[in-house]
């Protein structure tokens, strides 16, 4: 390498700085004033995301579920680890998108069966866990899972309730049967969507005519029909409701 070609010397003294540089360098300090002033709104926005994103409490107790599994059995447990991963993938999800994702899993991983043959006896709620090891169950069953799985993603209690209805199957004609379902208030007046065993698609009630409400409750209340007239404590009405209150809690669930 030449002299011409040699690196200047960390050493060497600068040249002077031009007089557009120097302007350039007296803007600096007010640049660093203005970024030092929004350094504490800019520390508490991501406090606050971190709090909200990282640190929101979970409305399941993950540990409690895997081994209430665990004591039912290996299909159990192998439902409690896919029904996590669904859950931590519908949880930023909104209303809508939680009420697929968990319809979806329960209609698709459980099959449709009578109490009758499943449990040996005519009706049996069954706790979420209880039918996971099944791998069966019936509408209450499918109902009783949604909705403890949906309360723990963190929706209101207040936006849902078990529905008993009168189902025509077949349509118009039909056999009526009693059946229940799962139904979704985005306001205490609004229409319902129903999440329903017998359909993978979560619909209005205009779009269920087949379908007529003989009463509805959740962990807070109990009505008749889908109105706002209460009629009294659900655990002290329903006995198989307050069983399976203590068995979904027991499973981690809240």
């Amino acid at each position: 390498m030449t002299d011409s070609q040699a690196l200047p010397s960390a050493f060497a003294r600068p040249e002077p700085a031009s007089p557009s540089k120097r302007r350039a360098w007296r803007v600096r300090p007010r640049l660093q004033a203005a970024v030092a002033a929004c350094v504490p709104w800019l520390q508490r926005a991501m406090l606050l995301f971190f709090l909200v994103t990282c640190l929101r409490p979970l409305a399941w107790d993950a540990d409690r579920m895997l081994a209430a599994a665990a004591k039912q059995g290996p299909r159990a447990l192998a439902g409690a680890k896919a029904l996590q991963a669904v859950m931590h993938g519908a949880a930023d999800l909104d209303d809508a998108g939680k009420l697929d994702a968990l319809n979806q899993f329960f209609n698709r991983r459980i099959l449709s069966r009578e109490d009758i043959d499943v449990w040996g006896q005519v009706d049996y709620w069954a706790s979420p866990m209880e039918m996971m090891e099944k791998g069966a169950g019936d509408c209450e069953d499918y109902a009783i899972a949604k909705y403890f799985s949906l309360v723990a993603l963190g929706m209101p209690v207040q936006k849902l309730r078990l529905v008993y209805v009168r189902a025509q199957i077949g349509g118009a004609g039909g056999t009526v049967q009693a059946h229940m379902v799962l139904a979704y208030y985005s306001a205490p007046n609004a229409e319902p969507l129903i999440l329903d065993s017998l359909i993978s698609e979560v619909r209005p009630a205009s779009r269920r005519p087949d379908l007529s409400p003989v009463f509805s409750f959740n962990s807070e209340g109990l009505w008749q029909g889908v109105g706002s007239q209460a009629a009294g404590d659900p655990s002290a009405r329903l006995s198989r409701w307050r069983e399976v209150l203590v068995k979904a809690r027991a499973e981690g669930f809240q």
